[in-house]
């Protein structure tokens, strides 16, 4: 009974927000051939029978819900109006049809809501109609009556006189309800598979109910066969019975004749006594006659509720049909709504891998973007670390140079010095040579004497420009010189000599941008950047020997 109940008030709710919603979209009043009308009455109709105490007749259990509302009249005194209209309605035989009309007309008055709460609130008057666990016993009456308000909006207009109430068939159509299950996804199928599974339920309940009141007239049905072919049975002992007292009559007719004929010959105490007997006879054929017109009546009567009952077993038949279609539409839709579940299921566990592959990828750049993060953090503390060195490497030259300063300067001004005396002795040394040469050609048998005193005289030459070379190199390590725009042969008035082969020809002379000395071609082929200078420049090869050995141990 719980559970019919929350069928039907679940039915009410949808039927109710149904007809709302498809009016206002009209917007136009609805008549009786409306169909979510007619849907909302089969349910109202079915809300009302739950839980009917039936009154057995000899058809079954009748269920009327006509008696509780016409106690509405005695509630509410405006209710008296419809009831005497519906009472007053020529083509009404029915308590069904008088109840349908009622509904109908309180729903044009717009106040059945009013008249539900009214009949609602009266459980004492209730109880004697309906079972204690029915639906208008129970808080789910109350709510149904609740939203029964909202259809104070719709503008109903029904003509009672042309339609029958009395015959129609009230079965749920339960497709109106049922929504498209390819338009509603996750929360929204699972809410419509529930409300199907409840429809479901309730469809089957009423098919249980169905089956189990066909059953009921069957076995009626077989009793009142049995007790037809009894009555069969006994007519035709009756009939025989009257045949015989026919006979019987017959006879006593025969012998009245012939004792009316031998009275009218013998004395009159013979005459009374056949009287008598006669009388007698008349009285039971009399009693016979009775007792058939009485069989012959019950035999009609049996015959027509047959008939009924035959009528009422069509009925009921074609109801379980429209159940069992009613049934298998709803299994359809229950089967279509569990191929969309697992469909979305199916989607749900694609999204849930594409979910935790994309967590996998993120968690990965994540990771990738830490050891960036981390990397960067080295590279700025290199970075730092580099600026450090540089600010340590700029304090370290302003330091050299403030300590130093002095120094170069004073060892350049030496150089230079040095220099100067150089060049001199070096064209003191061309002139005496110039000298020597032309006293040799002067004087050839002196030559070879004169040849050990003139290579002492080269090797203290050598050994001064050693000793002037080493002051040079120092102070070019020290500070670079500037860089000559173009690499040109060194022009001078005087000849030059190379300061390594010691050769005074009169081939062209360079000087090396390293040491500032003067070389020739010979000995000043090799070129390297120096620090003064990105572009190659032209240096010595000791010069050379030198800047290799030391980029080689400091590549930085």
């Amino acid at each position: 009974m719980a559970n019919e109940r929350m069928n039907l008030m679940n039915m009410a709710k949808l039927s109710i927000k149904g007809l709302i919603e498809s009016a206002l979209n009209l917007g136009r009043t609805l008549d009786s051939d409306y169909a979510p009308l007619q849907q909302f009455f089969v349910v109202m109709e079915h809300c009302l029978k739950h839980g009917l105490k039936a009154k057995k007749t000899f058809l079954g259990q009748n269920k009327s819900f006509w008696g509780p509302l016409e106690l509405v009249e005695k509630l509410v005194p405006e209710a008296a109006e419809i009831t005497a209209s519906v009472k007053d309605l020529p083509g009404l035989k029915t308590p069904v049809g008088r109840g349908r009309a009622w509904l109908r007309l309180a729903l044009m008055q717009k106040k059945l809501s009013e008249y539900m709460k009214a009949l609602i609130n009266k459980k004492e008057l209730l109880s004697e109609f309906y079972e204690p666990n029915a639906l208008m016993m129970e808080e789910e009456g109350a709510i149904i009556a609740g939203l029964l308000v909202g259809l104070n909006v719709i503008d109903a207009n029904f003509c009672m006189k042309g339609e029958d109430l009395d015959s129609q068939v009230g079965v749920i159509d339960f497709s109106m309800y049922l929504k498209d299950g390819n338009s509603s996804k996750g929360s929204e199928g699972d809410g419509q598979i529930t409300a199907i599974l409840d429809q479901k339920n309730y469809v089957e309940e009423l098919n249980r109910h169905l089956n189990a009141t066909v059953n009921n007239l069957q076995a009626k049905v077989d009793a009142l066969e049995k007790s037809n072919t009894k009555l069969t049975e006994e007519l035709a002992v009756a009939n025989n019975r009257i045949i015989t007292l026919q006979e019987e009559m017959e006879r006593v007719k025969e012998e009245s004749s012939y004792i009316l004929e031998s009275n009218r010959k013998g004395p009159k105490q013979d005459r009374t006594s056949e009287g008598q007997a006669l009388s007698e006879a008349r009285k039971h054929l009399k009693e016979e006659t009775q007792l058939r017109l009485d069989v012959e009546k019950e035999l009609e009567i049996q015959i027509s509720m047959r008939q009924e009952m035959e009528l009422a077993m069509k009925m009921l038949e074609k109801d379980v049909c429209e159940k069992q279609d009613a049934l298998v539409s709803l299994r359809q839709q229950l089967d279509d709504l569990r191929a969309l579940k697992h469909e979305l299921a199916f989607k749900l566990q694609s999204s849930d891998l594409g979910v935790k592959q994309k967590s996998e990828l993120n968690s990965r750049l994540e990771e990738k973007t830490n050891q960036m993060a981390a990397t960067i953090k080295q590279l700025e503390q290199r970075l730092r670390q580099a600026e450090r060195g540089r600010q340590s490497a700029e304090l370290d030259n302003r330091l050299f140079k403030q300590d130093f300063g002095d120094k170069i300067s004073s060892l350049q001004l030496e150089v230079e010095e040095l220099t100067r005396q150089r060049n001199q002795l070096e064209l003191e040394l061309k002139q005496e040579r110039e000298r020597k040469l032309q006293n040799n050609r002067s004087i050839p048998g002196k030559g070879s004497q004169k040849a050990e005193p003139k290579m002492d005289g080269k090797h203290k030459i050598q050994e001064e420009n050693v000793k002037l070379k080493k002051p040079l190199e120092e102070s070019h390590r020290l500070q670079p010189h500037p860089v000559d725009e173009q690499d040109q042969p060194l022009l001078s008035e005087q000849p030059q000599m190379c300061q390594l082969c010691q050769e005074d020809g009169g081939l062209p002379k360079y000087v090396c941008k390293n040491c500032r000395g003067i070389f020739c071609n010979a000995c000043s082929t090799n070129e390297l950047p120096l620090p003064s200078s990105i572009k190659p420049e032209r240096v010595c090869n000791p010069c050379h020997k030198h800047l290799m050995k030391q980029y080689s141990t400091s590549p930085s």
